[in-house]
């Protein structure tokens, strides 16, 4: 499975218990959506593993997960640190006017002026709004995803408009 094939989920968090269970960290709007996908693909950068998922609970701070293949706490442990993803395919189509985060990322970002001020990198939570982590050959841009200040995104393009400065 390729990086382009894949959207990252979360990571390991290490081992849980003595047979072979996972901590998990989930990086999905509902944390035990994780659990839908029956084939989780667990590595790093073009070097990915595919495991079955077997079993899962939600604790107070993470998920934990059974996964068929591991039955050993040093082998999951051993897996600290690794991220979790899932085939771009197997995630339900974004509704209307709503992108999944690992869309977004790479696209261009270019202000009403025209001036391209880089390509988003990363969106964090705020908690009143995302905000897209743009970086360029201006430096790094921390723009609310709202209305007010995002305009159009084009996915075809790989481009998003905003409503943004180069002093802001």
């Amino acid at each position: 499975m390729r990086d382009d094939d894949l959207v990252i989920m979360g990571f390991v968090r290490g081992a849980f218990g003595i047979r072979g269970w996972i901590k998990v960290h989930a990086d999905t709007q509902h944390a035990d959506s994780l659990f839908d996908y029956p084939v989780w693909w667990i590595g790093k950068e073009n070097d990915w593993k595919p495991f079955t998922f077997k079993d899962g609970a939600v604790q107070p701070k993470n998920l934990v997960a059974q996964l068929q293949e591991v039955d050993d706490r040093d082998v999951a442990e051993a897996m600290r640190g690794l991220k979790i993803a899932v085939p771009k395919a197997a995630l339900p189509p974004a509704e209307e006017g709503e992108y999944y985060w690992s869309d977004l990322i790479g696209m261009d970002v270019i202000n009403g002026e025209g001036v391209c001020l880089g390509k988003v990198v990363d969106l964090m939570e705020t908690g009143a709004s995302d905000v897209l982590v743009v970086t360029g050959e201006h430096g790094q841009s921390l723009i609310p995803f709202v209305a007010a200040y995002v305009g159009e995104i084009n996915t075809q393009l790989k481009r998003i408009t905003v409503d943004w400065g180069l002093d802001y």
